[in-house]
């Protein structure tokens, strides 16, 4: 089980599909997070490869290699460094990458660690050139050179840190540079969770949160939680209010619908924002191929917004294409909302390919 990354500036926190995590939720998230890797339910290869891992170390009375996880935002980053510091017996420190702008700002958090101390960096691809330089010295010597003074006169004194586990978490490992990534000793991908496992992840959820639900209302709600542990147990708290208010408590198929309907999250887990992107792209633009600023005006939200928040989910689903030429409605998508595509769909409209990629 988990939903973790405690920080994803990219997506809206309103969402009640969004994969970042407010105050309420890192809250919940604390309650609701697995303590150790018996615990933590899915991503069955990379618990193998991590336990594997930590009892070597455990074994050897050393401490554990870094570690880099990639993957979207509420699959368990957060969550697995958590459980590798209590593996390790050791004590956890978290921050983020946007928080360290100077190399000054890591070396006063390096100075300060303890021995076999696990240092947890979210969003790591996001922190500053300087300190990710002075950082390759500390992960592989376990040393750094504070520079005092400006200038000719300027001295860098060594100063020697306990060896640590740095755990780093990016959402886009394509954006770490080679000589990062290749500094850390184990290096695993998180996947998105299938309807089985979010289904485990929502029953356990349940008890720990005393909701009553049968097994057709977590498949419910396993099939709109976009393959996120995060977005379930969102989703289930917000059906857990329904239920309480509208219902006798019990969480059912039937229950579960109504109350994501009220949510406005559908079957296969759109939102507002999502059908508004497809909307726009079928009725306005005739399936596309439409660029990505005019579809972004259309919907009355920023650039970064659709292709960032709405367009990866989007297209993991197959109902959106990039092209050259711009976004593409696929068959699927006109079949979702239950509309028929122009038979000059998939041609090319000129009108349309004046807009751009």
């Amino acid at each position: 089980m988990n939903w973790d990354d405690t920080t994803d500036a990219d997506a809206p926190a309103e969402r009640l599909v969004g994969a970042s995590a407010d105050g309420e939720d890192q809250a919940v998230e604390a309650a609701l997070r697995p303590k150790d890797l018996g615990e933590f339910i899915g991503q069955e290869k990379v618990r193998e490869q991590l336990d594997l891992v930590l009892r070597a170390a455990r074994a050897r009375g050393a401490t554990a290699d870094h570690v880099l996880l990639s993957g979207a935002p509420g699959l368990g980053k957060t969550t697995l460094s958590m459980i590798i510091a209590a593996e390790m017996e050791a004590p956890i420190r978290i921050t983020s990458g946007p928080a360290i702008q100077h190399a000054g700002d890591l070396a006063a958090i390096l100075s300060s660690l303890q021995e076999g101390e696990v240092l947890f960096l979210d969003e790591i691809h996001r922190m500053s050139r300087p300190a990710e330089e002075m950082l390759y010295m500390a992960m592989e010597d376990f040393r750094v050179d504070v520079i005092v003074g400006k200038g000719p006169g300027a001295t860098a004194i060594p100063l020697e840190l306990p060896p640590f586990t740095l755990v780093g978490a990016t959402t886009r490992a394509g954006l770490l540079p080679p000589p990062l990534r290749d500094r850390f000793g184990f290096t695993a991908h998180m996947e998105f969770y299938g309807p089985a496992e979010l289904e485990r992840v929502i029953h356990r959820s349940a008890g720990l949160l005393d909701v009553e639900i049968d097994t057709a209302g977590a498949a419910e709600i396993a099939g709109r939680s976009r393959g996120t542990p995060r977005i379930a147990n969102r989703l289930l708290r917000r059906v857990r209010d329904y239920a309480q208010v509208k219902a006798d408590g019990l969480v059912t198929q039937e229950i579960a619908a109504a109350a994501l309907a009220v949510y406005e999250v559908d079957a296969r887990g759109l939102d507002r924002l999502d059908r508004g992107v497809l909307e726009a792209l079928l009725k306005l633009f005739g399936g596309g191929p439409v660029g990505l600023s005019t579809l972004a005006v259309a919907v009355g939200e920023e650039r970064e917004t659709v292709e960032e928040v709405a367009e990866p989910f989007l297209v993991r689903e197959g109902l959106l294409a990039r092209t050259p030429r711009g976004r593409v409605a696929t068959p699927a998508a006109w079949a979702h909302l239950g509309l028929t595509p122009p038979r000059s769909q998939g041609s090319g409209n000129g009108q349309q390919d004046l807009f751009g990629a």
